[in-house]
Order: C-alpha cells, then structure tokens, then sequence
C-alpha cells in the first residue's frame, strides 16, 4: 500500500468481511475501502446470498464478483475468499454448514492478541449459522451489521428480509453487535458526477466501480427514485472501525424481530450498539484518499499533436 505512515501492530485488528458483492452496486466499494485500509488484517471475505428475487443462485454471484473486484486491485492471490450459505437458515435453531461459517468459527477460537471483527453488507445469515454451531465464539467478536429497519418500530427492510431467523438468533445471543439501520446507513449519500470525478480515475478497479454502479443505475431491478445519486450504504461498516463515532450511537435492548420485519421492544435481556448517525463525508473522502495513493490518476500530456497519457 502507497502510504507514508504505518499503524501501529497493537492498533490493528483482524477482519472478515461478509458480503453480497452482486445484489447492487454499493459493496463493492466498501469491499476496495476495506482491502486498501493499513489498520485491517483482512482473514477472508465470505460471499453471502442476496435471496431469490434477482438471481436463483445469489451467493455464487457474490463469489464470482469478489473475485472479480480482487484481480481489478491485483490482489487475487493474496485474500482468502470463501462460500457462505446459499440461503437463509430455516429457523432459528438450524444452521446451514458453510465454508464461511466455518471461517468465522476458526478465526474467533484462535489464540489471537489482535481484536476480531465481522462486518455483514447483506444478511447475517452466516453469523447465525456460526453461533450455533459453536456458541463459544459469542464472545471472541464484534459483529457490525448494516441491516434493519428505523428504531424504535423497525419495518421493511432489504438486508433483514433475506434472513428475519438469523437476526433473531443474533438479537437473542450474547455477541456484541453495532448495528446500522436504515435510516443511518442511508445518510452516505453521494452523486453519481462526484463518483466518476473521484473514483473512476483511479486504476482498473476505480473505473469498475463507477462502471458497474452507473450500469446498474439502468437497471430494472433499481426502482429507488435517486438517478443522478448514490446510497453507499455498506460504507459505514468500514468507516466505524477506522472511527468508531463515540458520541453517535445508543446502547439499545436487543429487540426480536416479527414476520414483517417490525421490532418487538423488551424481549432481550442483551444490550446492542444502535448507531444514529455516520460521517458521510469522513466515510467517503477516506475511501476516495485510498483510491487515488494506490491507484494514481493517469494524466494526458501534449507531444506535437498527439495526447499522450502519463502516469503520475
């Protein structure tokens, strides 16, 4: 990495990143700001599902689109990247086997210095799965989950509709947990013009992301009313461990979560982290800062006639 600065070993932590990459177009910039960020020792990324409304095989789509974000960055042989469940589990005490439950399991039991953190972009299903295989990790993680409807009443929700069990069995254990709900991660807002001037010039991955967003913008699966703007709403995952926001969270009671994705206040005896804002601008000034150390701007020079492009 391209930085004139170190962080320290003991300031560090361990990551894992579960994600899925292929249900719009938002993760995959989380995924390149994580990957370039010097405080992550990045364990392995897990493909999760996005369910079945797009696709009848969403987890194996998140696969193919992790790699394909690694070998844009140069790094296809240097992060772990394994399959998570295919679905959602089909109740709260039945978990579905996965290398990416698996991954979560081993990494939490290790003897490690270094804290471990779980980030969860798309459904929490492989936390769920996890836990109850092997309880014991409750306590050997963080989990952040950008899921869930607005406090207090919750509601519909995209994240939480692809998994309500194993938000519940998350909800019910004793994990700490900082959850992002709607409403929060949904204040990383961005125009897609800023996108194409600050991230698209930026090396082969900084002109997949642009690419990829604004090909979805056309897309009829994309029925937000935005057009001309962004929810980089997976970001603030990545922005909490480089700034946690001290001053811009509650601790709440753990609510459970019903059928149609509204919360049921008093049934936990658990605390969670419910953050009520994020710094959009803190957010994505660090990710575009990133970017451009690592994949610099090319530059165009005139020689006679002709444009020639230079790196900087």
């Amino acid at each position: 990495m391209n930085y004139n600065y170190q962080v320290p070993k003991r300031k560090k932590l361990r990551l894992i990143i579960n994600t899925d990459a292929k249900n719009e177009a938002d993760d995959q910039f989380a995924i390149a700001h994580a990957l370039l960020t010097p405080k992550f020792d990045i364990k392995g990324i897990i493909a999760a599902h996005f369910g079945e409304r797009k696709s009848n095989q969403s987890m194996e789509d998140s696969y193919e689109e992790i790699e394909k974000l690694l070998d844009l960055m140069d790094l296809p042989s240097t992060v772990n990247v394994v399959k998570g469940a295919p679905k959602s589990i089909p109740d709260e005490k039945t978990s579905i086997l996965s290398d990416g439950a698996q991954l979560i399991i081993d990494e939490a039991m290790k003897d490690d210095s270094l804290p471990l953190f779980v980030i969860f972009l798309g459904p929490i299903t492989d936390l769920a799965s996890a836990y109850l295989q092997q309880p014991e990790i409750a306590n050997r993680l963080t989990a952040i989950w950008i899921g869930g409807g607005v406090y207090p009443e919750g509601g519909k929700e995209f994240n939480l509709s692809n998994d309500i069990s194993a938000a519940n069995v998350i909800f019910k254990s004793n994990i700490p947990l900082w959850q992002v709900p709607k409403n929060v991660y949904q204040m990383v807002k961005v125009g897609i013009s800023e996108l194409e001037h600050k991230v698209r010039p930026h090396g082969e991955v900084g002109k997949y992301l642009f690419e990829q967003l604004a090909e979805y913008n056309l897309s009829p699966y994309w029925t937000n009313p935005w057009a001309d703007s962004w929810c980089l709403g997976d970001s603030p995952a990545v922005s909490l461990l480089i700034d946690s926001h001290d001053f811009h969270y509650e601790e709440k009671d753990a609510p459970l979560v019903t059928d149609d994705m509204y919360y049921v206040s008093g049934a936990s005896n658990r605390k969670i982290r419910v953050y009520n804002y994020i710094d959009s601008r803190f957010t994505l000034e660090d990710m575009y800062a990133k970017l451009a150390l690592n994949y610099p701007e090319k530059s165009a020079t005139l020689k006679g006639n002709e444009v020639v492009k230079n790196e900087n």
